[in-house]
């Protein structure tokens, strides 16, 4: 058996067991939780740097609300976040590019 030793999503051990396959698991505790979902997070991220594939960034927005949730933070309050934020500061949508300030 290879070892992976990483946070997966919830139907990863089922789909292993429907193709033939064994794994072995355990529930993190909320500890281990935090610091595997921040892995993964660095993960995913590499991922999408490498591919540019708009999946990956499905990936990302994935584990992101699982790190928040992880930090007590729920999706909406995160959506709050990022709209006051968008208020304030505005968005990215303008292309804008800073060179010297």
């Amino acid at each position: 058996m290879r070892e992976y030793n990483k946070l997966v999503r919830d139907r990863i051990p089922e789909i292993i067991e429907a193709k033939g396959g064994e794994s072995v698991t355990h529930i993190a505790t909320d500890e281990e939780y935090k610091e595997k979902a921040i892995e993964k997070l660095q993960e995913e991220l590499a991922e999408f740097l490498e591919s540019k594939d708009p999946e990956e960034l499905a990936d990302l927005l994935e584990i992101i609300y699982a790190v928040a949730e992880s930090l007590g933070v729920s999706k909406d309050e995160l959506e709050t976040m990022r709209a006051k934020k968008t208020t304030a500061r505005g968005g990215f949508t303008k292309r804008i590019i800073l060179e010297k300030s």
